[in-house]
């Protein structure tokens, strides 16, 4: 590039003029200038440094990458190398839950529903119940389940250590790891041991639960004994007071970092009087039936899909002179709701509409309605569906509204003698 002389009138305005010549953009550079560029820009990339390596640092594309499946151990609920919970309010049941899952797993026995992937050495530990309540427990499980000792020997094994932490605070006030953590190691090692429960969360560290910083220490704690001893831990939490919404992933108690360690969160919550009317059981019987929900979801699946589970009082037969009732101890049970549609024929579902069409024999017509009134339509899928609830039949109806089976119309009333509201049937979208 060079300068050259502009015209007179271009000079007298202060404008220069440049004359680029060969080379000087980049397309115009000699072969032997790209050739060489081409090559470094082609090269292999450098080898990892010994700093990465020493870190750990791989190269993700230096071999076709196929690894191994994950370890689930039970359902959708255990996995080696994670952490799990279950969050639920005091009573709710979630020792029996867990109980019940863990006799699954030893036992190879699908007790709660779930599938068991294989049978597992299992290890309870209970920071809050001592050896003899924990014992109670798990006879009640076994006795309503048929599981006889040999079932489990050399399968299960439980401790109630008592005073041994997994984190603590040092002199200096920081958080530092407790004897517990070298311990539960150790005996994972020895018993070769698949899955371990620390029930509660609470109670196995001496750390503040609502400082992020010190649950994010004891959680790390937990999650590389999980990884490192490919095993799946888990550790059961309270919830906050107040009331408790199914799937609330925000239910625990403390710091939000517990939380965001626990890949495989749960929430049990007891049936509310909603669903007890949808399913018919008697409203005073709520808080026998509990439900299990992914609490990673925050949105609980509708109440017919969740994980139901049945409270149920065992008598153990240890009766004395003194004690002559002896206990009676919570176990659960699996337990499957009534569901709205099932072993409903398309006949009877097709009688119910054509009396919905036909209205009702004084001349007024069928509406949905909130209130109970002689023009509900729920009582005539009712009618023709004897088994089913209420709150079931009105599901019927506002599922065919939904799915444009029945649509809201006007008429004219005969005895209000006035325009109203009324449901009428789309034949072409009735059951086939």
């Amino acid at each position: 590039m060079k300068s050259i002389q502009p015209p007179p009138a271009a000079a007298a305005l202060g404008v220069t003029m440049v004359q680029f010549e060969p080379g000087d953009f980049p397309g115009d550079r000699p072969a032997a200038a790209k050739s060489r560029e081409n090559q470094e820009n082609t090269k292999s990339p450098p080898p990892p440094i010994k700093a990465a390596a020493e870190l750990g640092i791989w190269n993700a594309g230096a071999r076709r990458l196929r690894p191994a499946p994950r370890g689930w151990l039970l359902g959708n609920q255990f996995c080696r190398g994670f952490l799990s919970t279950i969050e639920a309010a005091g009573a709710t049941g979630k020792t029996a839950v867990r109980t019940l899952q863990m006799l699954s797993m030893t036992t190879m026995r699908e007790l709660t529903g779930e599938h068991v992937f294989k049978r597992c050495r299992v290890l309870t530990i209970s920071f809050e119940d001592g050896k003899e309540e924990q014992e109670r427990r798990l006879l009640a499980a076994q006795l309503h389940h048929s599981i006889e000792p040999e079932d489990i020997d050399g399968w299960l094994y439980c401790w109630t250590p008592k005073g041994i932490k997994l984190a603590h605070l040092d002199k200096e006030g920081s958080p530092t790891r407790g004897h517990l953590e070298q311990m539960l190691r150790d005996v994972i090692a020895e018993l070769q041991i698949d899955f371990v429960s620390l029930d509660p969360f609470i109670k196995l560290h001496a750390l503040a639960e609502n400082d992020n910083g010190a649950m994010d220490f004891v959680t790390d704690l937990l999650v590389q004994i999980a990884i490192d001893c490919q095993v799946a831990v888990d550790a059961p939490h309270h919830t906050k007071k107040g009331l408790q919404t199914a799937g609330d992933a925000d239910a625990g108690r403390g710091a939000s970092a517990r939380r965001d360690a626990a890949r495989l969160g749960y929430t049990l919550t007891k049936m509310t009087e909603e669903d007890a009317k949808a399913f018919g059981i008697p409203i005073e019987h709520c808080r026998l039936y509990v439900r299990l929900d992914s609490g990673k979801v925050n949105i609980a699946p509708p109440s017919e899909k969740a994980t139901w589970f049945k409270l149920i009082g065992v008598p153990l037969g240890n009766e004395t002179d003194q004690y002559p009732a002896g206990d009676n101890v919570q176990t659960v049970e699996r337990w499957y709701p009534p569901e709205t549609w099932g072993g409903v024929t398309a006949a009877q579902l097709n009688a119910a509409l054509t009396d919905i069409e036909a209205g009702l024999d004084n001349g007024q017509r069928y509406t949905e309605g909130n209130k109970t009134t002689p023009r509900s339509a729920w009582p005539v899928v009712q009618r023709h569906c004897p088994d089913r609830t209420e709150a079931q039949c009105r599901e019927i109806i506002r599922t065919w509204i939904k799915n444009g089976v029945l649509v809201s119309d006007d008429y004219q009333d005969p005895i209000e003698h006035k325009t109203r509201k009324c449901l009428r049937v789309i034949d072409g979208k009735r059951p086939s």
